[in-house]
C-alpha cells in the first residue's frame, strides 16, 4: 500500500469521524450499555467478565468492551472516550477496503470503494457510534477475505490470519460471528455445486486458531469462575436470535429499506450493478459471486431473525458498497454515463434532503405534530423541551439538494468522473453537517432531560433507577460504584440512602401507587421521584 495514499485516507478519515464525538449524550439503549460495561471494568479493574450493575452481563463478549475500557483510561469516562475506538475502526476500514480493492483491481478501484463507503449515510454514520457492530463487520470481512485468499494461493499466513480474525469477531458480539462465515461457504458450496476449491487442511487449520483465539478468554473465564457464564452465554444467544428482544420487532423487509436508504447513495450504484451479469474475468467474477452470496446471507438471515434493528445488517455495507464500486470503476475508466442510477439518485436523494429540509420549519411549529401524537402522552411531552430551531439547520439538507444538482449538471456535461466524485463527496459533507446540525435538537426531545436528572446525582450517595422503562443512563450518568438494591428493596424496602427514579409521565400513577416517593421535578415527559431513608 503506496504510504501517501494511506496517510491520505486516514488524515481524512480522522477529520470526518473524530471531531465531535463528545458533543452530545450516549443514547440508550446500544451506546449507553457498552459504555456501562467498559465504565464498570475501569472501575473494578475486572477486564474478564462483562458485567452490567457491577453483576455478570451474559449478553456479548468482551473485545469491544476492552477497547472502549482502553480509551476511557486514556480520555476519561466520557462521551468521547465511548465513541473513539469505532472512529478508529474507521479509519481502519477504510484502509482495508483500499488495500483489498487495490489488490483485487487495482489504484482507482481501491479508492472508489473507499469512497462510496465513507460517502454512505450510515457506513459513514456508525463510525461516529459507540456501538460494537462496526468492528464485528469488519473482522468478519477480513476473515472472509482470507477465505477467499485460500483458493487462490497456497500461503500459510492466510488460515492463520482468517483464524484469527474470525476469533476476535465472536470475541466481539458473539457466535454469528462464525454462523455468517459459514453460511456464506456453505452457500458457495452448493452455486458451484461442491467444486469449491477448499483445502481441509489449511481450513482446519484456520478454525483450530479461530478456537484458540477464542478460547483464550473463555479458558481463563472458567478457570475462574466455571461454566456459569459460558452457559448464560450460549442461551441468551439463542433467545435473541429466535425472540423479539426489547420490543424490536418489524416486518420482513425492514432490511431491504434500511439498506436501500440508509446506504445512499451507494445502495443505487450497487442495484444496478445486481441487476446486470458479472465481468468476464473468472477470478473476477468469483470475487464478486462471494461479495454477492455475503450480501444475501446477512440480509436473507435477518429478516428472518425476529428482532429487527437497523444495525444488525450492517455487515451488508462490504459487499454492498463492493458492488457499488464495480459501477463506480466502470464510470471512472470507460468515463461512461451513469444510466438509470442518475434519475434514482435524483428521486431517493432529494426525497432524502426534501425530509431534512423539512425538519427544522416543523420544529420551528412543533406543536403542529402534538394531535398527530394524541396517542402518546409521553411524545408529546417530548415536545415540551427547549430547542431552538432555526433556519439555519436546513443547510444539511441544501449541502445534499445542491450536491445532487450539480452533479446532475455535471454528467449531462459528461464530467462522469466529476459528477461521480461530487455525488459521494457532497453526500459525506451532507452527513457531517446533518449531525452538527441536528444531533443535539433530537437528542433534547428524546432523552436529554432524564440524562441531566442522573448527571446531577453524581458525588451523592444514593440510588437511581427507573420505572416503566429500562436504561443504563442511571448508572453511567450517576457513575455508580457498587450494584444497586433489587427493586422490590428500592421501592418499598430499607434502605441507607436516598433513591432517585426517573419515570416516562405515562408511569406515573404505579409510582404514586407505590406510596413510598414524593415528586421532585417534570421535564419532557419524564417524571422524577425521590425516596427518603
Amino acid at each position: 500500500m503506496p504510504l501517501p495514499r494511506a496517510l491520505l485516507i486516514t488524515l481524512v478519515a480522522l477529520a470526518l469521524f473524530v471531531p465531535g464525538l463528545g458533543a452530545v449524550h450516549l443514547f440508550d439503549w446500544d451506546e449507553i450499555n457498552f459504555a456501562e460495561i467498559a465504565r464498570e471494568m475501569h472501575v473494578t479493574g475486572n477486564f474478564l467478565q462483562p458485567q452490567i450493575d457491577f453483576k455478570p452481563f451474559h449478553e456479548k463478549p468482551p473485545l469491544f468492551i476492552w477497547l472502549q475500557a482502553a480509551s476511557m483510561a486514556a480520555f476519561g469516562v466520557n462521551e468521547f472516550a465511548a465513541r473513539f475506538p469505532d472512529a478508529v475502526c474507521g479509519v481502519i476500514t477504510l484502509l482495508v477496503l483500499y488495500g483489498i480493492g487495490r489488490r483485487l483491481r487495482g489504484e482507482a478501484f481501491g479508492l472508489l470503494w473507499a469512497l462510496a463507503y465513507v460517502g454512505s449515510i450510515l457506513p459513514h454514520l456508525y463510525f461516529r457510534s459507540g456501538i460494537i457492530d462496526p468492528w464485528f463487520n469488519l473482522f468478519i470481512f477480513l476473515g472472509i477475505d482470507r477465505f477467499i485468499r485460500m483458493g487462490t494461493r497456497d500461503r500459510l499466513i492466510d488460515p492463520v490470519l482468517g483464524g484469527v480474525f474470525l476469533g476476535m469477531a465472536v470475541m466481539t458480539k458473539g457466535p454469528v460471528g462464525v454462523l455468517i462465515p459459514g453460511l456464506t461457504v456453505g452457500v458457495m458450496l452448493v452455486l458451484s455445486r461442491f467444486r469449491l476449491k477448499l483445502q481441509w487442511g489449511r481450513l482446519l487449520l484456520m478454525a483450530l486458531v479461530a478456537l484458540v483465539t477464542l478460547g483464550l478468554w473463555f479458558a481463563v473465564d472458567l478457570m475462574r469462575n466455571g461454566p456459569t457464564f459460558a452457559m448464560a452465554f450460549f442461551w441468551r444467544q439463542v433467545a435473541m436470535l429466535t425472540t423479539e428482544d426489547a420490543g424490536h420487532g418489524g416486518f420482513f423487509g425492514y432490511h431491504v429499506v434500511v439498506l436501500l436508504v440508509g446506504c445512499f447513495p451507494a445502495s443505487v450504484f450497487a442495484l444496478q450493478e445486481l441487476l446486470k451479469p458479472a465481468g468476464s474475468s473468472s477470478t473476477l467474477k468469483d470475487h464478486r459471486r462471494w461479495m454477492v452470496v455475503l450480501f444475501f446471507v446477512v440480509l436473507v438471515l435477518f429478516s428472518l431473525v425476529k428482532t429487527k434493528i437497523v444495525h444488525y445488517s450492517s455487515l451488508c455495507y462490504f459487499p454492498l458498497t463492493y458492488l457499488a464500486a464495480l459501477q463506480l470503476e466502470r464510470i471512472w475508466l470507460r468515463n461512461e454515463a451513469f444510466g438509470w442510477s442518475r434519475f434514482a439518485l435524483g428521486i431517493l436523494g432529494n426525497t432524502i434532503a426534501l425530509l431534512v429540509i423539512t425538519v427544522p420549519f416543523i420544529g420551528m411549529d412543533i406543536d403542529r405534530l402534538r394531535d398527530l401524537l394524541a396517542g402518546d402522552p409521553f411524545a408529546q411531552a417530548n415536545l415540551d423541551a427547549q430547542v431552538h430551531w432555526t433556519v439555519v439547520e436546513a443547510i444539511a439538507g441544501f449541502v445534499l439538494f445542491g450536491s445532487l444538482t450539480a452533479a446532475h449538471f455535471l454528467h449531462g456535461a459528461k464530467r462522469y468522473r466529476t459528477s461521480l466524485i461530487v455525488t459521494f463527496g457532497g453526500s459525506a459533507l451532507f452527513i457531517t453537517t446533518t449531525l452538527f446540525f441536528y444531533i443535539r435538537n433530537i437528542e433534547a426531545y428524546s432523552q436529554r432531560a432524564a440524562i441531566s436528572f442522573f448527571e446531577e446525582r453524581q458525588g451523592e450517595r444514593c440510588y437511581v433507577t427507573t420505572k416503566g422503562y429500562k436504561s443504563y443512563a442511571p448508572w453511567f450518568y450517576a457513575r455508580t460504584t457498587e450494584t444497586m438494591p433489587s427493586e422490590e428493596v428500592l421501592f418499598n424496602g430499607p434502605i441507607d440512602r436516598p433513591v432517585y427514579l426517573s419515570c416516562k409521565i405515562t408511569s406515573v400513577d404505579e409510582v404514586v401507587a407505590l406510596g413510598t416517593f414524593h415528586e421532585i421535578g417534570r421535564s419532557n415527559g419524564f417524571v422524577f421521584f425521590k425516596r427518603e431513608p
